[in-house]
């Protein structure tokens, strides 16, 4: 097995084509077939399946990938801390909730590098995608929240996935709304405030929005819901249905905008915890990279200052 042919599934998982892949690596694609066969008769298992309409990783595939990201990303580390006139481009990628500071700390940490020589992703998208993303180490960080409710069966499912947690900081539930809401002028709001009022959540994968919900409210009992994917329909479902939802007060307006605000949510019961633990996820016993490093740092300032 050869660094190259790691390289090869790698870029065939990513593109779901080895017509695709071919093109984007700059080989011919018998080559690349050619090489993916002595590989898979090298291992003794079939890594992808293949149809008319693509290739999917089989179930012996998903694991060797999930392996095989590790590797390359290790020898890409190793590449740029002993040859810098590597012509290697380096990947980093993060999958993160919906998450502003996340976002805005990416675009920070980006201008500390040289685009020419990185290939960066940041994907804002379900939880439990977040989740997958790091586990085959399509992302090397993720960033997600724990509550008194969710946190048994996400560490469960991140023990399962081989990952850890890492705390960031501690949030209180907040109500965000546009700045012509009704309620924008209110010191709190409360429960019996917002039943007038649609709640607007990040839609999840089907039967698994109960745990892997974005926001820490999500068992209560709403008189109107509606979902959505991004960020973007979220701020126009706010002004447009004067629609709210619950998060973590942490806003970035660079990126948001001035015409939101977030008004802390008090809740009538005290006995329930109501706290959100921001933090990030990666693999279990896994040094992050100089790029992962700088990301979680970016991240640390804007907490530390907002």
């Amino acid at each position: 097995m050869t660094i190259q042919q790691i390289k090869y599934v790698i870029g065939i998982t990513e593109t779901g084509s080895f017509n695709k892949a071919a093109e984007k690596m700059f080989v011919s694609q018998p080559s690349l077939t050619s090489t993916i066969h002595d590989l898979e008769d090298e291992l003794g298992i079939t890594i992808f399946n293949r149809s008319g309409r693509g290739v999917t990783l089989t179930n012996d595939g998903q694991e060797f990938v999930s392996s095989a990201r590790q590797v390359y990303l290790s020898f890409q580390n190793l590449s740029e801390k002993y040859n810098e006139n590597s012509n290697i481009k380096k990947k980093f990628g993060v999958s993160t909730q919906h998450y502003s500071f996340a976002v805005k700390s990416f675009v920070e940490m980006v201008k500390g590098f040289n685009t020419n020589e990185y290939e960066f992703a940041i994907r804002e998208t379900k939880t439990k995608d977040v989740i997958e993303d790091v586990a085959s180490l399509k992302s090397e960080i993720g960033i997600l929240y724990l509550s008194d409710f969710n946190r048994k069966p996400i560490e469960n499912l991140l023990k399962a996935r081989d990952l850890e947690f890492h705390h960031l900081i501690d949030c209180k539930a907040y109500v965000y709304i546009w700045k012509g809401n009704p309620l924008a002028k209110k010191k709190e709001i409360t429960f019996s405030d917002l039943k007038d009022y649609p709640c607007l959540s990040f839609e999840q994968t089907d039967g698994e929005s109960f745990y892997f919900a974005e926001e820490i409210l999500s068992t209560e009992e709403y008189n109107r819901t509606i979902k959505a994917n991004d960020r973007a329909s979220m701020l126009n479902l706010m002004i447009g249905l004067n629609g709210y939802t619950l998060c973590s007060g942490i806003i970035c307006e660079e990126l948001n905008g001035s015409d939101y605000c977030a008004i802390p949510f008090r809740d009538e019961d005290d006995k329930i915890n109501r706290v959100m633990e921001i933090g990030y996820i990666v693999k279990k016993n896994f040094n992050l990279s100089s790029i992962g490093e700088c990301y979680i740092n970016e991240i640390k300032k804007y907490l530390g200052k907002n």
